[in-house]
């Protein structure tokens, strides 16, 4: 998932400790200076005043220690223990829906109005549905808002979730006795969970208050799920505040992560509550949904990317057996098998993830490249799709007979340029020699680049050949003892569980700071 709410928060804290690279040893200046700009980042992002007071103590205390004192890595520290207590603010461990021993599972959703409830409802149920096999009902307790009840029918529909709504709402009928005839709807037609859909709250109001009160009397339910929009600053906690005050609830909701405001404030709300964040959703679609882990959102929010949420969305989308086929043609042969069939499937494959910037948003490091990111075409993936459908079975199976007058026909049949589709086969042959030496275990030879990301392209091409030369052309040193020696060091590329270069990694000082245990097997650590 792609959360840019918290954008403007991650590159502070990235500069922050790149003022620490190339020390050796951490002073009480380089931990006031680090501390003040830590703090500047996270006021500036919305996070509570109390919260962000006892986050920097904690961290001055701890990188005050005489373990980073004494480390050789005084960035990787730092980022550390940051990260450790991010995860600690974010609410530690994941937190599960808690399912009824005896069906059904009933959820009651609150919120202010606007929150985004009803499309989270819907969101809610289809992940129940997908992921944990349940049968879920969507409730239309919300009689107030025009329309309301309407558009959950919509997005029930769309969902593919039966919704129970036996009053018209617009300020028409018992919300109390519509939840608690639910109950019965749902065991008669054995449905597994119960969603509650109420009504939403302008502000902090008694009567509304008590209604939902009232609601959560009648169905006692499992779990009551507080749903706040990240975007509405620090009035995000003094809410959930008085919710947690007025009706009470077990868990919270993120919507609308996808803005562009600061959302600062919702780091605090686990932190001032109590209560942890359950859930995250981060756009229009009804599969933008996904539960809250806070060390991966830790660790995004650190630039270190979120590989375990990369795999999981890649193992509910690829077709294993497929899969499997297509290692076996990059181990033979030297991938000669793996034709521009299989490439196009397999990008195919990697489209039903979802956009290729959220997709690449979560490997490490991508925060570097944000601007390329956000700049990236993925129209182009459409017009690399129009031009292999242009080819020939005959073409498509063997490139190499691709010749000149072949390329014109490719060109004029997808509407691009002749330079277009030999730059397609080219990158093809990078991508097949890349992959076959993956699957066959010898580490990534040259990791070609797509059409408008960083290394793409013709400069992508020249910068590899010029690499290539250069490492062909070493020349000895003039100095006898370096000659004796091997020459002069050269610059170490980060190892499996380190961080990059710009966060005081490898090349900087060594260091010891570890990677999650997922995230080095992923980096081929042990």
């Amino acid at each position: 998932m792609d959360f840019p709410v918290f954008d403007t928060l991650s590159d502070r804290l990235s500069a922050a400790f790149k003022n620490l690279r190339g020390k050796g040893k951490l002073t009480d200046a380089d931990i006031e200076a680090t501390t003040r700009e830590i703090r500047i980042a996270l006021l500036e992002a919305d996070v509570a005043l109390p919260v962000v007071r006892e986050f920097i103590a904690k961290i001055r205390e701890r990188a005050a220690g005489a373990e980073v004192r004494g480390g050789l890595n005084p960035a990787q520290q730092v980022i550390k223990i940051v990260n450790e207590e991010l995860v600690g603010i974010l609410g530690g461990e994941t937190r599960e829906l808690r399912m009824a021993k005896r069906p059904p599972t009933v959820i009651m959703l609150a919120g202010l109005q606007g929150a985004g409830k009803t499309t989270l409802a819907g969101k809610l149920a289809k992940w129940l549905k997908e992921t944990k096999h349940q049968t879920p009902i969507l409730v239309a307790a919300d009689l107030q808002r025009p329309n309301a009840v309407t558009q959950l029918q919509v997005v029930g529909e769309r969902a593919g979730v039966p919704v129970f709504a036996p009053e018209p709402g617009n300020g028409v009928g018992d919300p109390v006795d519509v939840a608690r005839k639910a109950l019965d709807e749902a065991r008669t037609k054995q449905h597994s969970v119960v969603i509650v859909d109420t009504a939403g709250r302008l502000g902090v109001d008694e009567v509304l208050m008590k209604q939902a009160a009232d609601i959560r009397d009648a169905v006692n339910p499992d779990e009551i799920l507080f749903v706040v929009d990240a975007m509405i600053g620090q009035d995000a906690v003094t809410t959930a505040q008085a919710f947690l005050d007025g009706v009470g609830f077990d868990g919270v909701v993120l919507s609308k992560l996808d803005g562009d405001a600061r959302g600062g404030a919702a780091l605090s709300i686990a932190q001032v509550t109590g209560r942890q964040v359950m859930f995250a959703s981060n756009g229009e679609k009804l599969e933008d949904f996904d539960v809250f882990h806070p060390d991966r959102m830790a660790s995004r929010i650190l630039g270190m990317g979120d590989v375990m949420s990369l795999i999981e969305q890649a193992e509910r989308t690829f077709d294993a057996d497929a899969a499997a086929k297509t290692a076996a043609k990059l181990q033979k042969k030297g991938g000669k098998d793996f034709t521009l069939d299989d490439f196009l499937a397999q990008m195919q494959s990697v489209r039903k993830m979802g956009p290729l910037t959220k997709i690449f948003g979560m490997l490490p490091g991508a925060s570097q490249f944000k601007d390329q990111l956000e700049n990236f075409d993925e129209r182009e993936i459409d017009r690399i799709e129009a031009v292999i459908h242009s080819m020939t079975p005959a073409e498509r199976n063997d490139p190499n007979i691709i010749n000149g007058s072949r390329r014109a026909r490719i060109a004029k049949g997808s509407g691009t340029e002749v330079a277009t589709v030999s730059g397609l086969v080219e990158r093809f042959f990078e991508a097949r020699k890349m992959m076959s030496a993956m699957a066959s275990g010898k580490g990534i030879p040259g990791m070609p680049g797509m059409p408008g990301m960083p290394g793409g392209g013709a400069a992508g091409g020249r910068k590899a050949k010029q690499q290539k030369l250069a490492k062909g052309k070493k020349r000895g040193s003039g100095n006898p003892a370096k000659r004796a020696g091997g020459g002069a060091p050269q610059p170490q590329e980060p190892q499996p569980g380190q961080l990059p270069a710009a966060f005081g990694g490898a090349g900087q000082n060594g260091g010891d700071f570890e990677l999650p245990d997922d995230l080095k097997k992923m980096l081929g650590g042990q």
